[in-house]
């Protein structure tokens, strides 16, 4: 059963991939398609364009893909001037012998396979950044910014829409082939080359055809320390059900109890064409997108909470 699983930021890009799905597309292709849209979209505030800068004012993206039947995956973080990251990723699994690039390494990578430079800073994002950071340094500081220390406003400055999301795709296809894309534009205000879950294969997203597949948003330092996506999809190899093999993984996540804790979101699906989303620990409603193809069109649901 051809499915489509996606965080409620992916609306620009959703249909897209349902498309191409009911058309017999291969999952991968059919999402770095529509995370593309998502991508350009400067209404989506945690993703490409509309997405905020870091603490100097740069744009770095994040983005992976993993094909769940070869456990091919691709991979690129704190990319400059790209908006399109996702399928800069799926570039790197199909063409390259690495699975992750970064920064500078990973725009050349980009112009060799012919990627525009984007202009990637949204006007917008770029007042409300230079305004908090004038509320939030003195004359002196921001006399000689860049080159002060940016440790310490690391813990002042944080996100203007406390939005910490990511646009995450997981499919299954007309093969049955399970698949999961990632992209955004991380943490606003974060330290210059800091890497979320988004691109960490094992964290932010896994999948593996044979058990199912999952992603997760919003606090990736809590998910990549306990491997949430590789922990779902191991438990589900192991025997668990989807519902017992999320709640394990969010287990996992309460036993943290140093650094920085808040709340994180995982999208799970499994083999069977069952699917999952929980919401823990954010006080917000989280909603997600929904498809499958015994369904005349997507639908907008709420996750349920642990």
């Amino acid at each position: 059963m051809r499915m489509l699983l996606a965080n409620a930021e992916a609306w620009p890009g959703f249909d897209t991939t349902v498309e191409l799905l009911k058309n017999g597309g291969a999952g991968i292709d059919a999402m770095v398609a529509g995370i593309a849209k998502v991508e350009r979209e400067a209404k989506v505030r945690s993703v490409g364009y509309g997405g905020w800068p870091n603490m100097i004012g740069d744009m770095e993206f994040d983005a992976g893909v993993m094909d769940g039947t070869t456990r091919d995956v691709g991979a690129v973080g704190a990319v400059p001037a790209t908006l399109p990251v996702a399928a800069l990723a799926h570039e790197v699994m199909k063409h390259l012998p690495h699975v992750m690039l970064t920064g500078a390494g990973a725009r050349r990578f980009a112009t060799e396979r012919g990627f525009a430079v984007d202009d990637t800073l949204h006007p917008d994002s770029k007042r409300v950044w230079w305004e908090r950071l004038q509320k939030e340094m003195s004359p002196e500081q921001l006399a000689a910014f860049p080159d002060i220390p940016l440790a310490p406003l690391s813990n002042t400055i944080t996100d203007p829409e406390r939005v910490r999301d990511t646009t995450v795709f997981l499919a299954r296809d007309a093969a049955e082939g399970l698949g999961v894309v990632t992209s955004t534009s991380g943490w606003a205000w974060k330290y210059p080359g800091r890497l979320g879950d988004s691109p960490i294969v094992g964290a932010g997203f896994y999948a593996d055809s044979r058990y199912g597949a999952a992603a997760c948003t919003h606090t990736g330092e809590m998910t990549m320390r306990c491997g949430t996506s590789r922990s779902i999809v191991l438990a589900l190899r192991l025997g668990y059900s989807l519902e017992d093999a999320v709640k394990l993984a969010v287990e996992e996540l309460s036993e943290l109890k140093t650094g920085f804790l808040a709340g994180v979101v995982i999208h799970a699906i499994d083999a069977k064409g069952n699917h999952k989303v929980v919401n823990y620990r954010n006080e917000e409603e989280i909603r997600y997108w929904y498809w499958d193809e015994r369904m005349a069109a997507p639908e907008l649901r709420v996750a349920g909470t642990i």
